[in-house]
C-alpha cells in the first residue's frame, strides 16, 4: 500500500503546492486545514504514516498545540514541521515537542523528499527495534501484527480469543507464514505475559533423542548423558511452549506427549518421579495433521488433544496488501543493522514485489529484502536489487553481462559465475508495442500523433466532429493537423465514405 502524507496547512495555496509535490514523489496525499481536523484524522485513519504540518495556524491550535495533543494521545506518527519563520527558537522548540525534521517555507521538492524519506526511515527504525523488544521479552502484542488484510485480520481476531484463556491452539499454515510470530502474541496477550517461550522444532530433533529433549533426563540415564537435562516442558513450566511441525514427531513420542499434556507432569529419562509442570501449549504445522492422522502417521487421540482451538494463517500470497509494510519494515531493520542509507523502496520495486507469488512466504520476503539492502548502492531498493523476483515476475526483463564467448542465457536465467545486475528494465510488451519501433527506439511525437489520429478516423468512421470531440481538440485544429501530417487526403476519403 502506498505511503500517506498528511498535509495541515491553513493556506490553501500552500496546501496545493505541497499535495502536487507529494503526488508527484508517489505517495497518497491528505490534507487538513487546521490542527483539530489533523488530529481527527489521525485518530480514525491509522494509515497515515507521516504529518507535513504547519507551525503558524490560526484557530486556537497551531502547530505546536498539535504536536502537543499527539503526545499526550500516544500518536506517535513521525511528523515534520513547516513555518516561513526559520529561527532556531522554533526549531528547537518543534524538535522538543516530538518532531523529527524542520523546513522552511518555501521547501524545494528535493529537500522535502529526502525529509519525508528520512522520516518514514526513522520511524519504521523505531517500530521495529520496539517490535524487536517485546519480542524479547514476551510481551509482543497483537498490535504488533498490524495488517491490511482482512482474511490476517479475522485471524487475530479469532487469536486474539484464544489468548484471553489458557486453550490449546493449533496454528495451521504453509511454511514462513510467521506461525511462531502469532504464538508469541497469543501469549504476550495473555495472563502469560513475560513468562518464558520456549520453542521447540519438532523436525529438528533426532529421533533417539526426541524423549530426552522434550521431558529430559537424569545424569547417567543412557550412554552420553553425562549431566542433569531438565527438558523443554520444565523450562516453559510457567509460560508457554511453542511446538514446531508438530506433525513431524515420531509415533512413540506422541503417545508421552498425549500423556504430558493429560496429566500436566513429564518423566524425565531415567528419573525415579514424575515431575508436574504448568505450560501453555501452542502446536503448529505446515501439514494437515488429519490426513496424517488417515495414513497413520499421527495419533488420533493426541489429534483431538491439539486441535482445540484451531486457525488457519493465510499464505503471503493472499494477503498482499501486508507486502509493502513488511518491505518498510525488514528494508529498516537491515539497513540498521548492515550500516546502509536505504531510506524506501522505488514504487516500480514495490509493484513488482507485490505482485511476485512468494512461495517462500514472508520468510523468503525477508530475506530477499536483507540480499537488496546488502547489495544497494543508492539510498533506494529498486528492482536491480531483485533479480532473482524480476526474473519471474512478468513485466519486469532482467538484463545480466554476458562474457566474450559466453552463450546468452534464457529468459530470466543468471549465470553462475556472474553476480552483478547491470540493468533492470521495467517492461509491458503492450505499452512498449505502442509507443516503440521494432528496432527498441521510442516512435517521435508526430509518429504518434498521426496513429492515433489514423485510428480515431477509421474507428469513428471517418465523422469528424465525433473524432474531434473524442481527441478533444476543435475540428480545424484536427483539419489543420491532418494537413501537417500529411493525412488530408485519408481524412477526406473516411469523411466521404461516412
Amino acid at each position: 500500500m502506498t505511503t500517506t502524507v498528511l498535509i495541515v496547512d491553513d493556506d490553501p495555496v500552500q496546501r496545493r503546492l505541497a499535495e502536487a509535490a507529494v503526488r508527484r514523489f508517489g505517495f497518497e496525499a491528505r490534507t487538513a486545514e487546521n490542527g483539530a481536523e489533523a488530529l481527527t484524522l489521525l485518530r480514525t485513519e491509522p494509515a497515515i504514516d507521516v504529518v507535513l504540518l504547519d507551525l503558524v495556524m490560526p484557530g486556537g491550535m497551531d502547530g505546536h498545540a498539535v504536536l502537543a495533543e499527539m503526545r499526550k494521545s500516544g500518536l506517535d506518527t513521525p511528523v515534520i514541521v513547516q513555518t516561513a519563520n526559520g529561527s532556531i527558537d522554533a526549531v528547537v522548540n518543534a524538535m522538543r515537542a516530538g518532531a523529527v525534521d524542520f523546513v522552511v517555507k518555501p521547501a524545494g521538492a528535493e529537500r522535502l523528499q529526502v525529509s519525508i524519506k528520512n522520516a518514514l526511515r526513522v520511524d519504521q527504525l523505531e517500530e521495529e527495534v520496539r517490535r524487536m523488544r517485546r519480542r524479547a521479552s514476551g510481551s509482543l502484542s497483537f498490535k504488533d501484527l498490524t495488517s491490511r488484510s482482512p482474511d490476517m485480520d479475522r485471524v487475530m481476531r479469532l487469536a486474539e480469543r484464544a489468548a484471553k484463556s489458557s486453550i490449546p491452539v493449533l496454528i495451521e499454515g504453509e511454511s514462513g507464514v510467521g506461525k511462531e510470530v502469532l504464538a508469541r502474541a497469543i501469549q504476550g496477550s495473555g495472563e502469560r505475559r513475560g513468562k518464558p517461550f520456549v520453542t521447540v522444532n519438532c523436525g529438528a530433533i533426532p529421533e533417539n533423542l526426541v524423549e530426552s529433549t522434550l521431558f529430559g533426563h537424569e545424569k547417567g540415564a543412557f550412554t552420553g548423558a553425562t549431566e542433569k537435562h531438565a527438558g523443554k516442558f520444565v523450562e516453559a513450566s510457567g509460560g508457554t511452549l511453542f511446538l514446531d511441525e508438530i506433525g513431524e514427531l515420531p509415533l512413540d513420542a506422541q503417545v508421552k506427549l498425549l500423556r504430558a499434556l493429560q496429566e500436566g507432569e513429564v518423566d524425565p529419562v531415567g528419573a525415579k518421579r514424575s515431575v508436574r509442570v504448568d505450560i501453555r501449549l501452542v502446536s503448529a504445522t505446515n501439514r494437515s495433521l488429519l490426513d496424517l492422522v488417515k495414513q497413520g502417521k499421527f495419533r488420533e487421540d493426541l489429534y483431538y488433544r491439539l486441535n482445540v482451538f484451531p486457525m488457519t494463517l493465510p499464505p503471503l500470497r493472499a494477503r498482499r496488501e501486508d507486502i509493502p509494510d513488511l518491505v518498510r519494515s525488514f528494508c529498516a531493520r537491515f539497513s540498521a543493522e548492515e550500516g546502509k542509507r536505504v531510506r524506501a523502496v522505488t514504487p516500480e520495486a514495490m509493484a513488482m514485489l507485490t505482485r511476485y507469488g512468494w512461495p517462500g512466504n514472508v520468510r523468503q520476503l525477508e530475506n530477499a529484502v536483507f540480499r537488496a539492502v546488502v547489495l544497494a548502492d543508492g539510498d533506494e531498493l529498486t528492482v536491480a536489487e531483485f533479480p532473482q523476483i524480476a526474473a519471474h515476475v512478468e513485466g519486469f526483463d532482467v538484463r545480466v553481462p554476458v562474457a566474450p564467448g559466453q552463450p546468452i542465457p534464457a529468459s530470466g536465467a543468471v549465470p553462475e559465475p556472474v553476480r552483478e545486475i547491470v540493468r533492470v528494465e521495467v517492461r509491458d510488451p503492450h505499452a512498449m508495442s505502442l509507443v516503440a519501433e521494432e528496432t527498441g527506439e521510442m516512435k517521435t511525437m508526430d509518429v504518434l500523433e498521426a496513429e492515433i489520429i489514423r485510428f480515431a478516423l477509421q474507428f469513428y468512421r471517418g465523422r469528424m466532429s465525433e473524432v474531434s470531440r473524442r481527441l478533444g481538440i476543435g475540428r480545424s485544429t484536427l483539419y489543420r493537423k491532418l494537413k501537417d501530417l500529411g493525412l488530408d487526403d485519408e481524412g477526406k476519403a473516411e469523411d466521404a465514405a461516412a
